[in-house]
């Protein structure tokens, strides 16, 4: 097996059994907030550790864009958790991986990218996937929609998570990625707190570990993750990384007795066929303009 494989298959794991946490925490009525705030605890230690292991400023370079970096995964993460506590794991991970059809809209307004025919049949896709997962009685009135405030607010997850990652991709090449990943929870542990205000609630033995595991996870999920891009081509981690979706299903089977229908495998795999086209039609582009640059030295 190669060596970034094991990493994005660790990496999916972790975070599909951290998703598996924040929905088996808020059963003990723990605010979303609060969740937020753990895990931000928790990585803002890991992180500030790593950075002054490598003995670099902690603050960086362009803090405006770090800012919003973090402030937009502050908001992400609140959707993508108050998600989990409405929709089953299968489908909140489904919409929650249409970041990537954010991400290439936003990277083509914003950075000036080209449009591909492969970033549109990503985006048609996608859109058709979407509303097979959430709105299956548009087809057949038999069918059950998935809650519309879960599916809002998973939406909202997925496109202010492509906003952090269209900043990070303009971050990198200014800044260490340290530096940019401390940034989240520098920031989403004051805003989580202060929202929370007096609504914390003490946690019981069983999801105080709870809370822990899903900062720990994360951390983890975060550091295979980047081990995996270093060792493996970035269109192969991303290939990889869907596998996380199966994982949720039988996560969600195991601890939650969620069975996905048959609108959501369809949707689903709309969804992954999309981005995954998106992925390699970029890769063979790439491929096509440095074959025309070696054509022409």
């Amino acid at each position: 097996m190669p060596e970034g494989l094991k990493y994005i298959l660790v990496s999916s794991l972790a975070f599909a059994l951290m998703s598996s946490c924040v929905k088996l925490v808020s059963t003990y009525d723990i605010p979303v907030l609060q969740i937020v705030a753990a895990r931000a605890f928790i990585s803002l230690l890991l992180s500030y550790a790593v950075i002054r292991r490598k003995g670099i400023p902690v603050l960086g370079n362009n803090k405006l864009l770090l800012t919003l970096r973090g402030v937009a995964g502050v908001i992400g993460l609140m959707c993508i958790f108050y998600a989990l506590t409405i929709l089953p794991l299968a489908e909140a991970n489904i919409i929650q991986n249409l970041t990537p059809v954010f991400t290439a809209v936003l990277a083509i307004s914003l950075l000036g990218e080209k449009v591909h025919r492969s970033t549109i049949a990503c985006i048609a896709l996608s859109l058709i996937g979407l509303v097979i997962t959430v709105k299956p009685g548009l087809l057949v009135n038999s069918a059950t929609d998935l809650p519309a405030t879960g599916v809002i607010a998973a939406l909202f997850g997925a496109v202010a998570s492509a906003i952090a990652y269209t900043t990070v991709k303009k971050l990198s090449t200014t800044e260490d990625s340290s530096v940019i990943v401390f940034y989240f929870p520098l920031i989403a542990l004051p805003v989580s707190l202060t929202l929370l205000g007096t609504d914390i609630v003490m946690p019981e033995i069983e999801a105080l570990v709870l809370l822990i595991l899903i900062g720990v996870l994360t951390q983890l999920a975060q550091i295979c993750l980047t081990n995996a891009m270093r060792v493996e081509a970035a269109n192969r981690v991303t290939a990889y990384s869907y596998i996380q979706i199966i994982f949720s299903m039988i996560l969600g089977g195991l601890l939650f007795n969620e069975i996905p229908s048959v609108w959501t495998w369809l949707g689903g795999s709309l969804i992954v066929t999309g981005a995954l086209i998106n992925v390699f039609g970029n890769v063979r582009k790439q491929s096509q303009v440095s074959d025309m640059k070696t054509r022409t030295t």
